[in-house]
């Protein structure tokens, strides 16, 4: 970990920490909620190791990146915006390209408004979802999984914060990383009531929760919850790309107990056809059996061989 270097770079108006080591053709990561680079690092030191440049910053409202204090600042322009300056300053043409949750969101973004800076896809966790033009994705949420839903609970500035504000930072790491459920949280008291572990799994240690505990408490979680608070003024702006396909070629890997592959309709579009058609260079699809949510890092080497194995082809 000690030779993982960090820098500040000035891009699109904020000032981003990125976390960097390697040299060969570069990968860029993006991490997720509520996660930091940080969550990278086993598949930064792995993807140096085989001869390419990883490249994981804190996205903006993260870590030691610029938190910006509207959710206005976190539409996938404002992301995708920050990632090109990057690439720009370090003056990289073309990525490979990994995403986890948010950063699996963003990713999909980044591949619909540039295509020609990205070589290739690996996606984990999140499918993508194309723009439905008749109905808003809270309006379609709502309906199908009312207002308790974690989504809708994070809308309003200030309810979100008081939850997670409400138990120490190190704790609510401890709660969120390790769950397990399958269900769709749907949490009428907050994420405050979850259960706290008695002990860590194997892939997490004290150390692991410090580190984000220390990002965490220093920035609190507004920056995070302003890209769920974002997600209606981004359905309003992407409406030229409605039916637009993602055009990059891509794998995609989820676990069979992510929440996210059990929300209603992800199973049926996943694999009946859907997801190919909107993604026509989709190679490859992968179900990992018992690995949850956060699987790049409870399932860390398995995840960094995908990785490997589909970016060598390139």
């Amino acid at each position: 970990m000690e030779q993982i270097e960090h820098s500040t770079i000035a891009t699109n108006g904020i000032n981003m920490h990125v976390a960097f080591i390697g040299s060969g053709p570069p990968v860029l990561f993006l991490h997720g909620f509520p996660e930091l680079w940080y969550s990278w690092r086993h598949q930064l030191l792995f993807l140096a190791s085989k001869g390419f440049r990883a490249i994981a910053p804190d996205l903006r409202g993260f870590g030691d990146s610029d938190v910006p204090p509207s959710p206005s600042s976190y539409t996938p322009f404002h992301i995708i915006g920050d990632l090109i300056g990057l690439l720009d300053h370090l003056g990289i043409d073309q990525v490979f390209l990994v995403g986890h949750d948010w950063g699996a969101m963003m990713a999909w973004y980044f591949c619909l408004f540039r295509p020609d800076r990205v070589k290739a896809l690996v996606n984990l966790s999140v499918h993508y979802t194309p723009r439905n033009p008749a109905i808003s994705p809270l309006s379609r949420t709502r309906q199908f999984l009312g207002d308790d839903f974690y989504i809708c609970k994070f809308q309003k500035p200030g309810v979100a914060e008081a939850d997670f504000g409400s138990v120490d930072t190190a704790t609510m790491m401890k709660k969120f990383l390790t769950i397990r459920d399958p269900s769709p949280p749907i949490i009428p008291n907050g994420f405050k009531t979850l259960k706290t572990p008695e002990s860590l799994p194997p892939w997490l240690t004290e150390e692991d929760i410090d580190y984000f505990a220390s990002k965490f408490t220093k920035t609190g979680f507004t920056g995070g919850f302003n890209y769920y608070r974002a997600i209606e003024q981004t359905w309003e702006l992407t409406g030229p790309w409605s039916g637009a396909k993602i055009k990059v070629p891509t794998k995609f890997v989820v676990g069979d107990v992510d929440m996210v592959y059990h929300l209603p309709g992800a199973k049926q579009y996943i694999h009946g056809g859907g997801f190919k058609k909107d993604v026509p260079l989709l190679e490859e699809v992968v179900v990992m059996e018992g690995a949850a949510h956060f699987i790049n890092q409870e399932k860390a080497d398995e995840i960094s061989a995908h990785i490997y194995d589909f970016i060598n082809k390139f």
